[in-house]
């Protein structure tokens, strides 16, 4: 008897739903509508079995494809590849497959932007807005919305309204349209557990420019005793947004290109008029006062001590380790502090060949017995109370051979971009002519800087919001000297300058004007 799996089954749906409504695809991102990185909602997953980070499928009549880019690329092969051709972005996107000029694509217009959806087609094709209905997963338990005290912020949520405030005034908009969870809880120094691995609740605001403050929110979120921290906001459920945007009187909006979806921008549009697609949010939270920069420090060293406490563990342990149980002691130290709320992502234990797997995640499957003289590679985090940890760590299960410690015969240059292979050629000579590694890392990097055709960063870099290309560069040796610079503009070579900081003054970082005029004054000449 021949058995067809869950996802099989999903996708002939899915291939049944497009045919009976004359489409030619149907394209399915993984984010829901908040547009998080990760969310308990994943239809992606459902469909594909792929469960990285980021990517999205397009399912034809006769073809289905994932695509993803070059971190997932062995990893979508081992999950999806039976069933999905795999693409790797930005390389491939689906405006660039054969004959899909003109073709009816179905998209959920709740789950894509303008920004995105232009990215993905360019115009090629006639994009049908309808909703697959994928089955919903019934939430058992309800979390609530909770504060975050001075203590913990540094800053009242009414003081980050009078810097709303002070935007809406400047470019004379009416109204912001805070379509970014993450943005919101920030603004109101709320939280919640909405998210796998982050404390926040899923929401949306509009602010006006008399800081009146609209919330929409699932109600049940809301706990029975709000207090004061809400006191000024008015609760509509998320359900509401179209009934409130018709009680509004004034005509300029702001809204976020990165998170209003299509769907939400339209029905803004069709009554009011889009003067920016900025929010001022990420930068406003960006910059770190002073109780924030206090508190990272402290959840670092509380980290720190778990991790510490691990290695020795780790070196010391004598029975059979597998990679889930390091997954789990590590867990057991984090509880060890009162302060620990619960990984900021799912740990990464990869073992021999698992640890070249971009993002792995061990599972019955997967997991590895350590051999002896096996390298495990670790990355992990926590969230606290105050802060949130992402530590990687390389460490070896017995004695490390010199064939490893010493590979100057054999030296390895990777890079996760295809445009890194001549960068990674460039590098490769610089070692073979007995320069240092340091000297190799910056040839490399000087070559993908100045390739016209790589539009990521560099003299082909694409610019930003306003027009302006701006670049970053950081180097560390093997000491652990660091130099780095950022919003650097005009200067073909970042990674150059950042050298220079590190070899040649006290600082480990120089920014935006101050990096340039020390580029000059290094002889780096001013170009664009």
């Amino acid at each position: 008897m021949v058995t067809i799996s869950k996802k099989t089954k999903m996708i002939t749906k899915i291939k049944k739903f497009i045919l009976n409504n004359n489409l030619d695809g149907y394209i399915i991102p993984k984010n829901d509508n908040y547009f998080t990185e990760y969310s308990n909602i994943n239809n992606l997953k459902k469909v594909t079995n792929f469960t990285g980070s980021a990517g999205f499928a397009l399912i034809l009549k006769n073809k289905n494809y994932l695509f993803v880019d070059g971190r997932y690329i062995l990893q979508a092969k081992r999950q999806s590849g039976k069933r999905f051709v795999i693409l790797e972005i930005p390389y491939k996107w689906p405006k660039d497959l054969p004959n899909i000029q003109k073709s009816k694509i179905g998209f959920n217009p709740k789950l894509f932007t303008d920004h995105t959806i232009i990215k993905y087609f360019d115009k090629k094709v006639d994009l049908i807005p309808i909703i697959y209905p994928f089955e919903k997963k019934i939430e058992t338990r309800i979390n609530k919305m909770f504060n975050l005290n001075k203590s913990i912020t540094g800053e009242t949520s009414l003081n980050k309204l009078k810097k709303i405030k002070k935007f809406l005034s400047e470019k004379k908009i009416n109204y912001l349209y805070v379509s970014a969870s993450e943005n919101v809880n920030w603004l109101l120094n709320i939280r919640g557990k909405d998210l796998p691995n982050s404390p926040l609740i899923n929401c949306k605001v509009i602010v006006s420019d008399s800081r009146k403050v609209y919330l929409f929110i699932d109600l049940k979120k809301i706990p029975q005793n709000k207090g004061q921290y809400l006191k000024n906001v008015k609760i509509f459920d998320e359900n509401s947004f179209l009934d409130v945007l018709n009680n509004l009187s004034k005509k300029k909006f702001a809204i976020d290109k990165n998170t209003c979806s299509i769907f939400e921008k339209r029905i803004i549009k069709s009554k009011f008029q889009i003067i920016s697609e900025i929010d001022p949010i990420y930068d406003l939270k960006s910059i770190k006062n002073n109780t924030e920069l206090r508190n990272t420090i402290k959840a670092h060293i509380e980290d720190g001590v778990a991790i510490t406490k691990f290695l020795c563990w780790f070196k010391t342990k004598k029975n059979e380790m597998t990679e889930i149980k390091i997954e789990k002691k590590l867990e057991i130290l984090r509880k060890e502090s009162k302060n620990y709320l619960y990984p900021s992502f799912d740990t990464i234990a990869g073992s021999g060949p698992n640890g070249s797997i971009i993002h792995y995640k061990s599972n019955k499957m997967t997991n590895r017995k350590l051999k002896k003289n096996d390298i495990l590679l670790i990355d992990s985090g926590g969230q606290y109370k105050w802060g949130t940890t992402d530590v990687t760590r390389t460490i070896c299960s017995g004695k490390v051979s010199n064939k490893i410690k010493n590979n100057k015969n054999n030296p390895v240059i990777l890079s996760t971009w295809n445009f890194g292979i001549p960068a990674n050629e460039e590098a490769m000579k610089v070692l073979k002519s007995r320069g240092s590694a340091m000297d190799a890392a910056e040839a490399g990097a000087r070559h993908a800087e100045s390739d016209v055709e790589n539009n990521s960063f560099g003299y082909g870099g694409l610019p930003d919001e306003l027009g302006h290309v701006t670049l970053d560069a950081c180097v560390m040796d093997s000491t652990g000297n660091a130099g780095s610079v950022a919003f650097l503009q005009n200067i073909k070579h970042p990674v150059s300058v950042a050298r220079m900081v590190m070899d040649d003054t006290k600082h480990v970082m120089l920014v935006g004007e101050g990096a340039k005029q020390f580029a000059k004054s290094k002889g780096f000449e001013e170009m664009n």
